[in-house]
């Protein structure tokens, strides 16, 4: 650790003032299917070692969790060490199940909604809800919209970079995120089942680091090329991993937007400027990539993203903003001020410890 990181470290902890976007649920148990044929991908909670349990997928063992997966009382306590207030919190994104049918996929995510819900009930505040949604049938899709912002009362919710191999910019999905925006719903849209897989090579674990930035940034251009928030101008939409590969396209987008006209015909505005309107986390675990997206995007339109409580996850954010960061009234609007607007909360309710 650097001597810069190290201070800025040690600064964050007494700080505990940021607000993390991106965190995510398994919990303690998982329904059982209310129907005759269980669907070949249910998931399901088995035991594994002391305070663990293992997510099982179609019989087998898809990820291994510890009980920070689902208790507020130890997220919260990792929350003090980590520099943070707040904590949106959504299904782990393999649970989104846009590949089970639709009635099946919405009794899941019922209950993940409800779970989490209760999880932001009990945490005095520290916790947000971010819920989820069918979209492989969007009238179910809206219909799970209505019950997340009307009865539990949440103002965001997570989706995938791709619904069954289809980006959030494809025409079908524009009613539901048309939606969104009259809600005053925010969309974070997460990584999931990335394109291009067959192509990597060596370990497994190489596919969120490298190929989820892939998927999340050809899920944020889909988002530019389809004009989705010229044409819905109040959407909040937020991506993980930092918008992915995005800020790398941009400038390949600009220049074919100027050499072909349907491109420009498609982009009224420009592709660089609509992205300046996205939110995108700050997860790039690097102070010259950190500093690229200021650039790129703005200081208005980062906020914090940890992954936690996965292994890949960044474990310090706050302090990782501040060694990268000079600038205080920058660092307050990444830390804390973007994600309390992105979510539509308020940044001073929490008691936050001195």
């Amino acid at each position: 650790m650097s001597v810069a990181y190290a201070g800025a470290h040690q600064h964050a902890a007494a700080c505990t003032c940021g607000i993390d976007v991106h965190a995510h649920v398994i919990p303690h148990d998982l329904p059982r299917y209310l129907g005759n044929i269980i669907p070949a991908s249910w998931p399901s909670m088995a035991p594994a070692h002391a305070c663990h349990r293992h997510v099982m997928v179609a019989g087998t063992v898809y990820r291994t969790v510890s009980d920070k997966a689902w208790s507020p009382t130890r997220r919260i306590d990792d929350m003090e060490t980590m520099g943070l207030a707040q904590q949106a919190i959504s299904p782990m994104p393999e649970l989104l199940a846009y590949w089970m049918d639709a009635a099946p996929a919405c009794q899941l995510l019922r209950y993940l909604n409800e779970q989490i819900a209760e999880m932001a009930a009990l945490s005095g505040n520290r916790l947000v809800g971010m819920g989820a949604v069918p979209l492989q049938d969007i009238d179910l899709a809206l219909a799970e919209l209505d019950y997340v912002a009307d009865k539990l009362g949440f103002k965001a919710i997570e989706v995938g970079s791709n619904i069954n191999g289809k980006a959030p910019g494809a025409p079908e999905f524009a009613p539901f995120f048309a939606a969104c925006a009259d809600k005053g719903v925010a969309v974070f849209v997460h990584a999931l089942k990335p394109a291009g897989t067959e192509r990597l090579v060596g370990p497994d674990k190489l596919l969120p680091a490298l190929a989820y930035p892939t998927d999340v940034g050809l899920a944020a251009a889909s988002v530019l090329t389809s004009n989705l928030i010229g044409r819905y101008p109040h959407l909040k939409m937020a991506f993980s991993h930092g918008g992915g590969t995005l800020a790398s396209l941009l400038p390949r987008l600009e220049q074919a937007r100027q050499v072909f006209p349907a491109l420009r015909e498609a982009m009224p505005v420009s592709p660089s400027e609509q992205a300046r309107q996205l939110y995108y986390d700050t997860l790039v675990f690097d102070a010259p990539t950190l500093n690229h997206l200021l650039a790129c995007f703005g200081a208005d339109q980062l906020m914090i993203g940890t992954d936690y409580p996965f292994a890949f996850h960044d474990a310090s954010p706050v302090a990782r903003i501040a060694a990268a960061v000079a600038a205080p009234d920058v660092r307050a609007r990444l830390v804390t001020h973007n994600a309390a607007r992105f979510l539509g909360i308020d940044a001073g309710a929490p008691t936050i410890n001195p």
